[in-house]
């Protein structure tokens, strides 16, 4: 634009190119905020994988300790933890990336804060040619292939489905399109910088998590298959006195070493012994009639899928008055239920007895059957029998209901066919073998992050129920190689609101 000769029409213009370059820069303190919550999803998203392969790696030890799955994890387990060392280094390199631009923009160490909306740093630093932009992209692009190179078998298994996603991203901004490091840092705020670093931190540690889990699954591919289960449960006895012992063992028949099942009782895992059976030992507590819940989990190696069966064991605790209190549903009462108990009061009628209990009210439904609405956990509640005069006691448990898990279909997370997630109409809160039936969690709300392949421009929003139905649009745009993960998971349900763990997909 050409300037007029005539001063005072001049310094209008001028003021007007000033006023428009200031509007252009002033980034809203809406968008700054947005940033700083997906970045906040991000870290905790990648918090989540690290734990998760922090699992796994203890696993590679058992599986080396394990004369069985010795030679198989002795050769997996290295090219695991070399994946683990090229994303460690990855991650090295992109949060000193991130200490370069906190500092160019004005960081003050007395609160660790910096201006969000530095511009001309992060573009110094990152953008322009020759700089840590371009050096980043061939960084990532050198991971991946490191990855890759790692084994043959891996190298198929996730050619086209590692979200390192180095394409440049579109944009209507034709001058940003310049290179792909232009595309994502110039002219952009430190925070937003900050943020789309998080996001290749995330697609890298997705990347480590893909194939250390993949190299972990090749320890378990079992050569032997079986094609009958049977699961093999049983107790020493079903009647006993106070301060005998039960015991109750469990284990699966045609078992061998490469197939152990995992056994769970009363929701505690118990050890196999030297025969691949579990023993579980306990002393009888006061009377009453009890049951133990046993759930038997297997991997079935002619479907290919693990299974598990659950058993109720049912046993009674005699009482020198003959008086008796039995939860209908566990030995314990769940704050927020109605827990229904039978009462007997022995060789005495009904109408002779009397019950009253502490730390929780309860209601008489039926003659003998009883609903207990119980008060504080972790404070027990003991319900008195009076029959006929003579008074018996009975402890029980008092819990908060365990809180539900995040699943989308029957996935908890990890890798996830596209299609399948798609097929999808939400996410769901599932009490995982809780005793009671019919107890049920309602997600109120999620946030859902994309990054990875069809999302070159990590996108998120904030969704209100569990359905997909507002985010179709995004649903829609997932292909393999993409990388979901849901966070700031609400669920309704006995006790209030609660906040989940976040789950990642990796879709492929």
């Amino acid at each position: 634009m050409a300037l007029p000769k005539e001063p005072r029409q001049k310094m209008i213009n001028l003021m007007y190119l000033v006023l428009t370059a200031l509007l252009a820069l002033n980034v809203s303190a809406e968008i700054l905020n947005a940033f700083k919550t997906v970045d906040t999803s991000l870290n905790a998203a990648s918090s989540t994988l690290d734990k998760k392969n922090n699992k796994i790696f203890i696993d590679f030890k058992s599986a080396l300790n394990d004369g069985s799955t010795h030679d198989r994890a002795a050769l997996w387990e290295p090219k695991a933890l070399q994946a683990q060392a090229l994303a460690t280094q990855m991650i090295a390199n992109i949060d000193a990336l991130k200490q370069r631009i906190i500092q160019s923009a004005d960081y003050d160490p007395k609160d660790s804060s910096y201006k969000e909306d530095e511009l001309e740093g992060p573009t110094r630093i990152m953008a322009d040619p020759g700089k840590a932009g371009d050096t980043l992209s061939d960084q990532l692009r050198n991971f991946k292939a490191g990855l890759l190179g790692l084994d043959p078998a891996i190298a198929k298994e996730f050619q086209t489905s590692l979200p390192i996603d180095l394409s440049i991203p579109k944009s209507n901004n034709k001058a940003n399109q310049k290179d792909w490091a232009s595309s994502y840092f110039y002219m952009t705020p430190a925070v937003a910088a900050i943020t789309i670093l998080s996001k290749f931190e995330n697609d890298v540690k997705n990347s480590e998590a893909m194939v250390v889990d993949y190299c972990f699954q090749q320890v378990g591919a079992v050569k032997q298959v079986f094609n009958a289960y049977q699961p093999l449960v049983g107790q020493s006895s079903n009647y006993v006195m106070p301060g005998q012992e039960i015991t109750v063992t469990a284990g699966i028949g045609a078992y061998n070493a490469d197939a152990k099942p995992t056994i769970t009782i009363d929701g505690a895992v118990t050890p196999l012994n030297a025969n691949g059976v579990a023993e579980h030992k306990f002393i009888a507590g006061g009377s009453g009639t009890y049951t133990k819940h046993v759930v038997v989990s297997y991997f079935n190696q002619s479907t290919g899928k693990n299974e598990s069966q659950t058993y109720d064991l049912n046993y009674s605790v005699g009482s020198p008055t003959g008086a008796s209190v039995s939860a209908d549903a566990v030995k314990v009462f769940y704050v927020g239920l109605d827990n229904p108990i039978s009462v007997s009061g022995g060789n005495v009628g009904d109408e002779k007895v009397q019950v009253s209990m502490t730390n929780g009210t309860l209601s008489k439904t039926a003659p003998g059957k009883y609903s207990v609405r119980p008060g504080k956990a972790g404070t027990p509640a003991v319900v008195t029998v009076n029959a006929d005069g003579k008074p018996s006691t009975f402890e029980f448990k008092v819990k908060d209901v365990p809180d539900p898990v995040a699943k989308v279909g029957l996935n908890k997370g990890g890798r996830m066919r596209v299609n399948d997630f798609k097929a999808q109409t939400g996410v769901r809160a599932d009490l995982e073998n809780f005793v009671f039936e019919g107890v049920k969690f309602n997600v109120t709300g999620y946030t859902i992050v994309l990054t990875g392949a069809g999302f070159p421009v990590l996108q998120y929003r904030d969704v209100k129920g569990g359905t997909f139905g507002s985010i179709q649009d995004l649903i829609d745009k997932c292909r393999p190689g993409t990388t979901v993960t849901l966070d700031n998971i609400a669920a309704a349900g006995p006790g209030g609101t609660r906040f989940l763990p976040p789950i990642v997909f990796n879709l492929y």
